[in-house]
């Protein structure tokens, strides 16, 4: 199901003058910080093509007194990663009761903690890749025997940082190296074999699928931000059947974890048509290369009017 966008004038003149300032947190310290400034400069210059007061506040230091002088009615939260997306400045915003874009605490740390979100998924019936949490003792033999390819990850990391992927046990334990730079946590997980999805969600809706395609070993961050090569196919070619048991899957998937607002799941379907969840995103990408977007833009959404509905979303539910 899709949301139908509304984009007559007076509905949008409507939505501006309620608005009031509105404060755009970006950059701030984590490793997502580049790819937060490009977003938040897009959801700027796209708030004020639709008529609204906004201002743009990175978050990398003294942000308390920076919301203090500006004194926002609402902001909208672009910061990738951590700090910015695993419930560190909801908490705060919710602590100077000054209403937020997207999920609320706990439901962004949950999203943001790939294992807690597994864990839960796997307790409840949701299909996710199996997985092994890896330290310096870990059996680096035994795992590759057991899971055979994996997918290394940083537990709290997004857009790919710190990814690689093992086969043997002397490049699972040359990933995990890598990955403890980014995270004390690190996880294994199952290599899924097939064609990977993203599914956006608005308001309690899907927007339209998008497949990802690379000739890169995996949607890294360079496939999703530098790549000119990456392939994004929408609608997805997939039978009506199979396309609905992935939508129900996302958005099971973002309610169980009590998301809000708006998010992004990233979904595989293995060779014999199995669905596993990856994870959910709560503060997706809004740069040119960015998948929300590009799937509004499928459902006939302009990108000012999605950022109005991302902004309003909470008082609409």
């Amino acid at each position: 199901m899709a949301i139908i966008a509304n984009t007559g004038a007076n509905k949008k003149t409507a939505r501006a003058d309620d608005a009031g300032l509105v404060a755009v947190l970006m950059g701030g310290n984590s490793a997502e910080r580049e790819i937060s400034l490009l977003s938040g400069q897009q959801v700027l210059s796209g708030l004020r093509a639709a008529g609204i007061d906004a201002v743009s506040i990175d978050a990398a230091d003294k942000l308390v007194e920076q919301l203090l002088t500006v004194k926002p009615t609402r902001v909208f939260n672009m910061l990738h990663g951590r700090g910015g997306e695993d419930g560190a400045v909801q908490g705060l915003l919710c602590s100077m009761d000054i209403p937020f874009t997207g999920s609320d605490v706990l439901a962004s740390a949950l999203a943001m903690d790939k294992m807690k979100s597994k864990l839960l998924w796997r307790q409840i019936g949701l299909n996710t890749a199996d997985f092994v949490l890896l330290s310096d003792k870990s059996n680096w033999s035994a795992i590759i025997k057991d899971l055979g390819k994996v997918v290394v990850k940083p537990v709290n990391e997004g857009s790919s940082i710190g990814m690689s992927l093992a086969a043997s046990p002397d490049d699972l334990r040359a990933a995990y190296e890598q990955a403890i730079l980014y995270d004390s946590v690190v996880l294994a997980e199952r290599y899924i074999d097939g064609d990977e999805f993203t599914v956006p969600v608005l308001q309690q809706s899907t927007l339209p699928a998008i497949q990802l395609q690379t000739d890169r070993a995996f949607y890294d961050f360079d496939a999703k931000y530098v790549a000119n090569d990456t392939r994004y196919i929408c609608p997805v070619n997939l039978a009506a059947d199979d396309l609905n048991r992935m939508n129900m899957l996302a958005l099971d998937a973002f309610n169980s974890l009590g998301c809000e607002g708006w998010g992004r799941i990233d979904i595989m379907q293995d060779r014999d048509g199995e669905f596993y969840l990856l994870e959910v995103n709560t503060i997706p990408g809004m740069t040119d290369h960015s998948l929300v977007p590009m799937s509004a833009r499928q459902a006939g959404i302009s990108f000012e009017d999605l950022l109005l509905q991302i902004l309003f979303a909470k008082a609409m539910n």
